[in-house]
């Protein structure tokens, strides 16, 4: 299991307490697959994540990668102790969001 920062876990509680006040849970169990699916490629292979996401070249940063998991985005430190430090929505306006 990877670790997540503050912020990251907080912006996952939001998700689901996003979804949940909508009623969706098959959104919020598409969302846990993708928090899965993605801590298994950065466990798997911590430098096959992107630079940043491909949309949004200027969001590279060191230290830092980006994998696509369903829908959502996930940026992650490339040092160890590896850390997912951020989780968006493939349409959020994430450069506005870190």
């Amino acid at each position: 299991m990877i670790a997540y920062t503050p912020r990251a876990t907080r912006q996952v509680k939001d998700l689901i307490q996003h979804y949940e006040d909508r009623g969706r849970p098959e959104a919020i169990r598409t969302f846990l697959a993708a928090l899965d699916e993605a801590e298994r490629k950065i466990a798997g292979n911590p430098a096959a994540g992107l630079a940043a996401p491909r949309p949004y070249p200027r969001l590279i940063r060191r230290n830092r990668a980006w994998v696509k998991a369903g829908r959502y985005w996930i940026t992650y430190r490339t040092t160890l102790p590896l850390m997912i430090a951020g989780v968006f929505y493939e349409t959020a306006d994430i450069p506005n969001r870190l």
